[in-house]
């Protein structure tokens, strides 16, 4: 077996890229999702594939939990947690969304009260146990449950537990015992962490989904099985990492942004290989964008993640922004006469009018045939063919009211989309104190490289690159993912106070969790990294400070306080005297699995060659553009703008103004040609 597989199902198509781990070849192609039934979807590409009996893994990029949150199409959940807070889900934050908007409702969770139940235990706020678990009365709930039959799914949450997790774990045994057929959700194994709400949130959400994720990864699983395919099968998580199916039901929450990870690895490797130490993601599908950041060669991860405002979700996921802004947003004209661009999309059924399959409303894709930088006979390679008439149309039903020409009116479409985006690179670049200056933006998706020229001009990014299969570059990310553990637990240490003990147990256990997961995936040779974080006593906010071993001898502790103050000057501008109190401790473990070595492009032996020309729209109105296919280009050929370059997956639209240079790995590199005129 030969082939590493990566598979990213997104709203519109579902890509694939195979690697030939014997030949280090690489193949790509895509074909429309199957929303109703995503499995479909994969089933149809890897029948198109052939080879099925040479695949020796897939990792899978899957929206099936994002979708159910997203939705709020999941399980009816029980809550159990402890006696007299049986609201904390409910009550929430005090803050709001909108200050002034009195319509403004707050979200609920995904629970009816009704669902919530109080048991009688209680762990003080030290760890330890100030009244014993009432079994009984969680034999009596159980049973209850078990019989009602209208439970799908618990999700338990008592007080102090991320301390000492006895109850919890009790109350799982109990309900395996006695009500078997309920997945049980407890905050120690998902979110071991202090502040109620958080905690509460992020495992009410893991139990909403874990039904839904269960029936269909064990339906995929069911269906690869069927079709013959024997190879392991992994699922992305949302910090990047891999894992197992059964690891994957059993929580559900660490695929919760599964499929925008795969761009980011690919194009952390990318940078990695080209020695570019800073990049802006910008993936743009059919539905929507994803943006992230590359810092110094690092990816930027978080925990501050709301799938929903008010409804968060604290679980390691690379730091991924994503708007409505995609080939397939809606345009259409609101209230106040003015044109807007999505968040709504026509998805994969009916999709864009150009689709021909039925839709009728203009999209960004629409207005980017109608300007002819899309060329209607050469989409997906000529596979599939648009109906350019039926894109002019869908325009025209917004040229008419809005006094323009459909060609105006295509630009603004597509001009407001690429404000929308720019919006959602400032969030992740000047909006965290980096200069755009500095970066280069990796423009992907299947719908990014046609608005690369634009956004580099409108944020002021002086370079971009447009990568191999950017129509499949998430799916391409997956086949270089390692497997990535993270494991954290609330422990509060005072400075002054420094209990070292304590402080090695914790990190000991949290590094012994990351190799037994790890371990049971089948990998060995791990790579462990340590943070804790920290702040001044009496802050509300904590900054990650990496930690070099599991022992805290005085050297260490030394180290570690020295290294907060200088982290907190960096970042504020100050430092004090006061005590510091350390409050979580995160444990990483890493085992590489995706090392592939990227095809060489040889050398030009002459001036790149146009296929042809035909009229684009740009700024200045139409102008007739040089037409290259990317194929038949080589490293070291050079396109100056205005000219567009195809391929079977996307398109690259170079405006006046901008040099394409091709790199020896076949990248598309991209900058301002200060001597060129601009069209």
């Amino acid at each position: 077996m030969r082939y590493r597989l990566g598979i990213d199902i997104g709203g519109t198509f579902t890509d694939f890229v195979a690697y030939d781990e014997a030949g280090k070849a690489l193949r790509a192609w895509k074909n429309l999702s199957t929303p109703h039934d995503p499995i479909q979807g994969i089933m149809t590409g890897l029948r198109s594939f052939g080879e099925i009996d040479d695949i020796s893994g897939i990792r899978l990029g899957t929206t099936v939990a994002t979708n159910a949150l997203l939705e709020g199409k999941g399980a009816r959940v029980a809550y159990v947690t402890t006696r007299g807070f049986r609201d904390v889900p409910f009550i929430g934050r005090g803050n709001r969304m909108h200050h002034y908007d009195l319509a403004w409702v707050k979200p609920k969770p995904f629970l009816q009260r009704r669902d919530a139940y109080e048991i009688d235990e209680r762990v003080g706020a030290s760890g330890d146990i100030l009244s014993g678990l009432d079994e009984a009365g969680v034999e009596a709930l159980a049973d209850r449950l078990a019989a009602d039959g209208v439970i799908e799914a618990v999700a338990v949450v008592l007080l102090h537990s991320y301390l000492t997790p006895d109850h919890e774990i009790r109350i799982k045994q109990i309900f395996a015992e006695r009500a078997p057929g309920l997945p049980v959700s407890i905050s120690y194994e998902v979110l071991p962490k202090w502040k109620e709400h958080f905690r509460s949130s992020t495992t009410i959400c893991d139990a909403f989904i874990k039904p839904v994720v269960g029936r269909q990864l064990g339906s995929m699983r069911a269906a690869l099985d069927q079709q013959g395919v024997a190879a392991k099968v992994v699922v992305m998580r949302s910090n990047g990492g891999e894992m197992s199916l059964d690891a994957a039901v059993a929580a559900p929450i660490q695929i919760a942004v599964s499929g925008p990870t795969g761009g980011v690895i690919a194009a952390k490797r990318t940078a990695e290989v080209l020695g570019l130490p800073n990049l802006v993601t910008l993936d743009m599908g059919g539905t929507s964008t994803d943006v992230s950041t590359v810092v110094n060669g690092k990816e930027k991860f978080t925990t501050d993640f709301e799938i929903e405002w008010g409804r968060p979700i604290q679980i390691p996921m690379i730091d991924i922004r994503t708007i409505g802004a995609g080939g397939g947003s809606i345009a259409r004209i609101d209230t106040g006469g003015m044109l807007v661009v999505g968040p709504e999309s026509a998805g994969a059924n009916p999709g864009p009018a150009c689709y021909g399959r039925g839709g009728t409303q203009p999209t960004v894709t629409d207005a980017n045939v109608v300007l002819g930088r899309i060329s209607a006979a050469n989409f997906l390679g000529g596979s599939m063919g648009l109906d350019s008439d039926a894109a002019r149309r869908a325009v025209a039903a917004l040229a008419d009211p809005l006094g323009m020409s459909i060609e105006a009116t295509a630009h603004a479409i597509v001009r407001i989309a690429n404000n929308n985006m720019v919006g959602a690179l400032h969030t992740v670049l000047t909006e965290q104190g980096l200069d755009p200056r500095d970066f280069v933006l990796v423009a992907f998706g299947g719908a990014g490289p046609p608005h690369v020229s634009d956004l580099m001009t409108e944020a002021s990014i002086p370079r971009g690159l447009v990568p191999n299969f950017p129509g499949q570059f998430s799916a391409f990310g997956f086949t270089m993912a390692d497997a990535r553990v993270d494991r954290y637990r609330t422990v509060q240490l005072n400075s002054r106070f420094f209990d070292r003990t304590r402080a090695e147990n914790a990190m000991t256990a949290l590094v012994a969790e990351c190799r037994a997961e790890l371990a049971a995936q089948g990998h060995r040779d791990v790579t462990i990294t340590r943070t804790v974080e920290m702040r001044y006593l009496g802050q509300n906010y904590e900054l990650e400070i990496p930690v070099d071993a599991d022992r805290f001898d005085d050297g260490e502790v030394a180290t570690l306080l020295q290294a907060f103050h200088a982290g907190h000057e960096a970042r504020f501008g100050f430092r004090l005297d006061d005590d510091m109190e350390i409050v979580n401790f995160l444990v990483t473990g890493v085992a590489q699995t995706g090392g592939l070595s990227l095809p060489i492009l040889p050398d030009h032996d002459g001036a790149a060659v146009a296929v042809g020309t035909r009229p684009v729209w740009f700024d200045k109105g139409w102008i007739e553009t040089a037409v290259y296919r990317r194929d038949g280009l080589r490293a070291g050929h050079t396109i100056e703008g205005p000219a567009v370059i195809e391929e079977s997956a996307s398109v690259t639209v170079l405006d006046g103004g901008k040099m394409l240079t091709v790199d020896r790995y076949g990248n598309l590199m991209i900058a301002v040609d200060d001597t060129a005129s601009v069209a």
